[in-house]
């Protein structure tokens, strides 16, 4: 953990971090996050589920200012809205990827102009990539497809800006990581906390890196890859 005594970590976003109505009483992101901390720093949940990049903002005007750390985990809520795109009649592919372009166009509009905000008040931040969630097999792998356009955005964003990203893709892989198709629970939610904490005990980078679990072994371990 970076040589800060008396960290005070922020979660923003959506229901990847605001889990709680989700686990049934068991611990949410946040109550899996703070005992992973050291002495003296703690974790505060200002992410609300169902939130999109439009309401970052208002996340950010109620957090007070001697917050040391953010991780944003916002985005895919914008993506749920292009759902309906993987069903789209069409003639061609061409017409598929034109409309995701005009699409994804927008939300990086959005999520740069939230992401830079962010930075503006508060420089240690990190952010998220959009998981796959645990769809049925039928929409799987398109929908994966079309979650790749919305989280280059992300990484891109972040290489720009020079901020760690956590790619959940590699984190919550497994169906137990999921209360439902895209919500955490209490399992994916403990994985997602261990991540958050390797990036804060991290010492600062000179580099953007993406920090995800590498899955070569019976026991995934959070590994970062530096962005040059």
């Amino acid at each position: 953990m970076r040589s800060r005594a008396g960290g005070h970590v922020a979660l923003l976003g959506d229901s990847i971090f605001d889990n709680s109505a989700y686990v049934q009483g068991a611990p949410d992101v946040v109550s899996h996050l703070q005992p992973l901390l050291p002495e003296g720093w703690r974790a505060t949940l200002y992410a609300v589920d169902g939130a999109t990049t439009a309401d970052l903002e208002t996340q950010l005007a109620r957090m007070p200012d001697h917050v040391t750390d953010l991780v944003i985990s916002i985005g895919g809520n914008d993506a749920l809205t292009s759902f309906d795109l993987l069903s789209m009649p069409a003639a061609s592919s061409l017409q598929v990827l034109d409309a995701f372009d005009t699409r994804v166009g927008v939300f990086e509009h959005r999520y740069r102009t939230a992401i830079a905000a962010a930075v503006k008040r508060q420089p240690h931040t990190a952010v998220c990539t959009i998981y796959n969630g645990a769809l049925d097999a039928e929409l799987a792998r398109a929908a994966r497809v079309g979650l790749t356009l919305f989280n280059d955005v992300i990484v891109r964003t972040a290489v720009d800006l020079n901020l760690s990203v956590l790619d959940l893709r590699t984190i919550c892989t497994d169906p137990a990581d999921y209360v439902n198709l895209i919500e955490p629970s209490a399992r994916g939610g403990q994985k997602i906390a261990r991540g958050i904490a390797s990036i804060l005990s991290a010492d600062a980078m000179p580099h953007a890196r993406i920090w995800g679990a590498r899955q070569t072994s019976a026991s995934p371990s959070l590994v970062p890859g530096e962005l040059q």
